[in-house]
C-alpha cells in the first residue's frame, strides 16, 4: 500500500499545467502532421528538420568565423525559408494523393531537400573550421565556393 502512495505522490511532478499543455498540443498536432506529410513519414521529416537545424547552427558558426556580425535580423529572415523548406514536402504529399502516386513526389522532393541542406550545412561546417573529411569537402566544393563568393560580395557591399 505504501508503494501506491509513493507512486501517486510522484505524479505531482507529472501533472503540471505545462505538461498538460504539451499533451494537448501533441494530441492536436500529431494528426495534423500525419495528414500533411502522410502516415509513417516521421523519420524522414525528422531527418529534414535536423538537417535544417544543423544548417542554421553551422551557418551561424561560419558567419562568426568570417568575422561577420550575425544579426538577429538575418536570423529572422531565415524563418520564412525554413517554413518554405518544411512546406514543400507537404505540398508534394498532397499532390501525390491527388495524382494517386504513393509517395513518389513526396520522397523525391524530400530527399532532394535533404541533399541540398546537407550540402549547405557541410559547406558551412567547413567554412567554420570544423573537422570535415577532405573527401566530403571535395563533394561540396562548389557550395563552399558559392558561399565564399557570396560572403565576399556582402563584405564589399558594406
Amino acid at each position: 500500500m505504501e508503494h501506491i502512495a509513493i507512486f501517486l505522490q510522484s505524479l505531482e511532478n507529472v501533472t503540471t499545467p505545462s505538461n498538460g499543455f504539451a499533451v494537448v498540443a501533441g494530441a492536436i498536432m500529431a494528426p495534423v502532421l500525419t495528414y500533411i506529410y502522410g502516415p509513417g513519414r516521421t523519420d524522414i521529416m525528422v531527418a529534414l528538420f535536423l538537417c535544417i537545424v544543423l544548417d542554421w547552427i553551422t551557418g551561424i558558426s561560419a558567419a562568426k568565423k568570417m568575422g561577420k556580425n550575425y544579426s538577429s535580423e538575418y536570423g529572422l529572415s531565415r524563418i520564412p525559408r525554413t517554413l518554405f523548406l518544411l512546406t514543400i514536402p507537404a505540398v508534394s504529399n498532397l499532390l501525390d494523393r491527388v495524382m494517386g502516386t504513393p509517395g513518389f513526389l513526396f520522397y523525391g522532393v524530400t530527399f532532394g531537400l535533404i541533399y541540398h541542406t546537407w550540402n549547405s550545412l557541410t559547406a558551412n561546417a567547413y567554412r567554420a573550421g570544423w573537422p570535415v573529411p577532405k573527401a566530403v569537402a571535395k563533394l561540396v566544393e562548389s557550395e563552399i565556393k558559392a558561399k565564399a563568393d557570396r560572403a565576399m560580395r556582402q563584405k564589399e557591399g558594406k
